[in-house]
């Protein structure tokens, strides 16, 4: 059986007023997660999980598309492959 895991974070800069409502929208989105939000800044710092790179980029690409959203911006991406060796 193989296993693929990929996590990144991101910074995503908003319109302060929006950071509420921006933050329960990327909720929603699978695998994604807003660990940090400040309404003064307008940013939020988002997780988001996915087994494959390309569900993780639609979903980044996804939280670009947010309306309100001003930038997105990647700061950590880690992958993890495992799988069992068949004789």
């Amino acid at each position: 059986m193989h296993i693929n895991w990929q996590v990144c974070s991101l910074i995503v800069q908003a319109k302060g007023e929006q950071v509420q409502d921006i933050s329960t929208q990327l909720n929603a989105l699978p695998g994604c997660e807003v660990a940090v939000s400040d309404e003064q800044s307008g940013q939020m710092i988002a997780v988001v999980e996915a087994e494959h790179s390309e569900t993780l980029m639609q979903t980044i690409e996804s939280v670009r598309n947010v309306a309100g959203v001003l930038a997105v911006s990647l700061v950590y991406h880690q992958q993890e492959e495992q799988g069992e060796e068949t004789p």
